[in-house]
């Protein structure tokens, strides 16, 4: 049995949806289906979940939201006239959404949620029509009916173990599921959503809960690749990855699936398969438990950039008991999470995305820091882009971290942080955001044999 989640371009106008239709009805074992809000059709287009967003803020404010419930409607009705479609369908959405719209705005995210959610949960009726009407005996499927049900987080809801029991009554369904993917209910009625492109994680949630074969989820391009394509001409595909592997790559900016996706199809050991809606005989990228390190040290090198670091430095702080424990009290205080904390023996660098701490925190941020750790030293500094080089090949090849030292180093790229996890799966480069690209094709060409010429 195989779940299948397709996104948002893979659903974008009728020929796709076609497309999606003639991939699912060539493979008996595809039962259940997720599918995302339709997607944009071409590099200028607003995804419908944007125009959601849009709508949903206009009536919190109390203004006029009606051209973006135009614009909704008439993207549902593009794609339901092209399919030839009843016009009862169109009806249908167009009244849920408006219903949507006019419910209680005294909680706005609770709202929001609901508004954001209709994307998905709408096009999901309109995919099921459309099996329906070429004679497949499929049924769209309400989270809440099917028993999803999840933390009281707006938009970044989690899914409660109990759904599992509910949910594993879908594998014994006759008939083919059409499931909304990217939100659930939570315990009190209300609309949670994932956090954004969260229809990858609905898909792995089902994946568990069914004990599914394989996760297939089909995108726009061909395979996972070893490196950004804009930053390189035509990469190395990557045939095969573990789940550490695809985690660490998605943190740091693969964006071919969503980073949290992993988690359940981890627990239950499932392969996720990614494959490609417009070239569905292509092989695509396995994700699994283990795999034989075929590609050498290295698999990927993905890099993100938005990121700043906070340095304190302190004499004798490795004796200081309760240091660590005051510095994180204050960053909590301010609402920062961290990414990295490479450190020595007199001083830690706490690294966090840049747009958790605005301008005018930044000062007091820093003053409290001083004075409240007893600190030497204590800056901060803007701009910085995260590089990982990730591969499970790194714990058994000796030299990896000096060969990508020395590469950033003939390209004449700065290094402003190092770390490596303990899991020698993956190493981290801080340097400056305008290194970023230059950085990457300089470790790509290192650890590629077969170097494509870069781009730029």
């Amino acid at each position: 049995m195989k779940v299948v989640k397709f996104g948002g371009s893979s659903l974008a106008d009728a020929k796709h949806i076609k497309r999606v239709f003639d991939i699912v009805h060539s493979d008996n074992e595809r039962r259940i289906i997720v599918v995302s809000a339709p997607g944009k059709r071409h590099e200028n287009d607003t995804k419908v979940t944007d125009l959601l967003i849009s709508c949903g803020l206009h009536a919190i404010n109390n203004e006029d939201p009606s051209p973006y419930i135009e614009q909704v409607v008439a993207r549902y009705k593009e794609i339901a006239d092209d399919l030839i479609l009843p016009p009862t369908i169109i009806e249908t959405i167009q009244n849920d959404l408006l219903v949507r719209l006019a419910g209680d705005k005294n909680n706005p995210e609770q709202y929001l949620d609901c508004i954001k959610a209709s994307g998905e949960d709408n096009h999901a009726k309109l995919v099921a029509c459309y099996f329906q009407e070429q004679g497949v005996k499929a049924k769209y499927m309400n989270p809440r009916e099917a028993g999803l049900i999840v933390s009281n987080e707006h938009g970044n809801a989690q899914v409660l173990p109990k759904s599992y029991e509910k949910l594993r009554r879908l594998r014994e369904s006759c008939e083919l599921i059409i499931f909304p993917g990217f939100f659930g209910y939570g315990q009190n009625g209300g609309i949670f959503t994932f956090s954004r492109s969260g229809s990858d994680v609905t898909g792995s949630i089902l994946a568990y809960a069914v004990k599914a074969d394989v996760y297939e989820n089909f995108t726009d391009v061909d395979a996972v690749f070893s490196v950004n394509p804009t930053f390189v001409d035509q990469p190395k595909e990557i045939k095969e990855l573990t789940y550490r592997e695809m985690r660490e790559l998605s943190y740091a900016g693969f964006t071919v699936l969503h980073e949290e996706a992993l988690i359940p199809a981890i627990q239950a050991g499932i392969p996720v398969q990614i494959k490609n809606t417009n070239n569905p005989s292509a092989r695509g990228t396995t994700i699994l438990r283990t795999r034989k390190n075929q590609n050498g040290p290295v698999v990927g090198i993905a890099s993100a950039t938005g990121f700043c670091s906070i340095y304190v430095s302190k004499y004798l702080l490795n004796r200081e008991i309760g240091f660590g424990r005051k510095l994180y009290a204050i960053l909590e205080e301010f609402g920062i999470s961290y990414e990295h904390t490479p450190s020595g023996i007199d001083d830690v660098t706490v690294i966090i995305k840049e747009n958790q701490l605005q301008k005018d925190e930044e000062e007091v941020l820093l003053k409290r820091l001083e004075s409240e750790l007893v600190a030497d030293e204590v800056h901060i500094q803007h701009s910085l882009a995260l590089i990982m080089v990730v591969g499970e090949g790194m714990r058994h090849n000796i030299g990896t971290m000096a060969r990508a030292a020395n590469a950033l180093a003939k390209a004449d790229v700065n290094i402003e942080m190092i770390n490596q996890g303990s899991s020698e799966v993956s190493m981290m480069f801080a340097v400056k955001e305008v290194d970023e690209k230059k950085a990457v094709q300089a470790l790509y060409e290192e650890f590629f044999a077969e170097v494509a010429l870069p781009i730029g």
